[in-house]
């Protein structure tokens, strides 16, 4: 049978998917509802080579960046849309122990091609900006994740491959059915509510709710992203987007707890110097799997079944690279790393 492939779901992870089948002629249709709010609509898109507390390399970054890069510079000419910006990300250290582990990391040979040299010090403008302890400027990227999104779906719906539905849960075994047509395999992109779902509830899913703040403030024309206990992110027209929290437990999706937001603005504050007005805020939810960098592959019961999630606050960079892996699975019997294969981990 001619392969014909069902998506559910149409956030980073079902429209990198998406792409990856067109490239190859490959039929299929997206099933999305089309929520306002969603963790892929709300995520910042940061790409951050040297990221964390420990300021270690991101997972695989020397080969999920510059295929991240090429996918989405690609698909802008495609799309006639720029939703992909190079920038520098601004990383200041936070306290005496921070200062300690980064002169010792920075001297590490696989660190040194995403470290860009300071032109002038200081790093930023300290009567904008809390800087006691320095920091490093390094490469990285962000994502308009909505405007890829939107762009998408707009190009997908002019082929007829993108529909706004629920898809139905069925106990069926036999061939995947929708709208009258039959498909060889239904890929699974829910994000966190995979783990509701009764073929995927056996996963260890600890989804973190995040919230984003739309903040209007003084900065000084600064370009940057600029990290420090949080991230601002300029977006060009005068706001800022401020992020993340974390909340592991929660009720539901899109209404953050206030002691969440007060702490995020406690971090602000510690952050900016001058007066800075919230404008807005958006929450979503991060897909997490416990102890795993993201899962892809085949149902281990449904072989027609295949999924993808599980990419965490780290959607941007790992999607393309993990569509194509398992397009490959899934077209051509290419076997997929057991620490990424669902069937593995079952």
């Amino acid at each position: 049978m001619t392969p014909r492939l069902l998506i559910i779901g149409g956030g980073l992870a079902g429209t990198s998917l998406a792409w990856r089948l067109h490239e190859r002629g490959v039929p299929f249709m997206i099933v999305d509802r089309d929520e306002p709010q969603t963790s892929s609509k709300v995520a910042a898109g940061l790409i951050t080579p040297i990221t964390g507390m420990r300021l270690v390399l991101n997972w695989r970054i020397a080969t999920l960046y510059p295929e991240a890069a090429t996918f989405y510079q690609q698909l802008e000419q495609e799309l006639g849309r720029r939703f992909y910006h190079e920038t520098a990300i601004v990383s200041l250290l936070l306290d005496d122990k921070a200062v300690e582990q980064w002169q010792k990391r920075q001297q590490q040979p696989e660190v040194q091609p995403y470290l860009n040299e300071a032109s002038s010090l200081p790093l930023v403008d300290e009567s904008i900006f809390t800087n006691p302890y320095g920091g490093f400027e390094q490469r990285g990227a962000w994502l308009d994740t909505a405007a890829f999104l939107a762009a998408s779906q707009r190009y997908f719906q002019t082929l007829g491959c993108w529909q706004q539905a629920e898809f139905p849960f069925s106990e069926s075994s036999g061939p995947i059915q929708w709208n009258g047509q039959i498909y060889t395999h239904a890929i699974f992109c829910i994000g966190w509510e995979a783990a509701k779902h009764p073929w995927f509830d056996w996963l260890p899913f600890r989804s973190g709710r995040g919230t984003v703040l739309k903040v209007k403030a003084d900065t000084g024309g600064e370009t940057r992203i600029i990290n420090r206990g949080c991230w601002l992110l300029p977006r060009g027209d005068g706001t800022l987007r401020v992020g993340p929290t974390y909340e592991f437990n929660f009720d539901h999706p899109h209404h953050p707890s206030p002691a969440a937001v007060a702490g995020l603005e406690t971090k602000l504050q510690a952050l900016l110097k001058h007066p800075y007005e919230i404008t807005g805020s958006q929450t979503g939810v991060r897909p997490i799997i416990q102890h795993r960098q993201a899962l892809i592959g085949r149902h281990p019961a449904r072989p027609n079944i295949a999924f993808m999630n599980g990419l965490g606050s780290k959607g941007v960079l790992r999607a393309p690279w993990l569509s194509r892996q398992l397009v490959e699975h899934l077209l051509d019997g290419k076997p997929i790393e057991s620490e990424l294969d669902l069937a593995g981990n079952f």
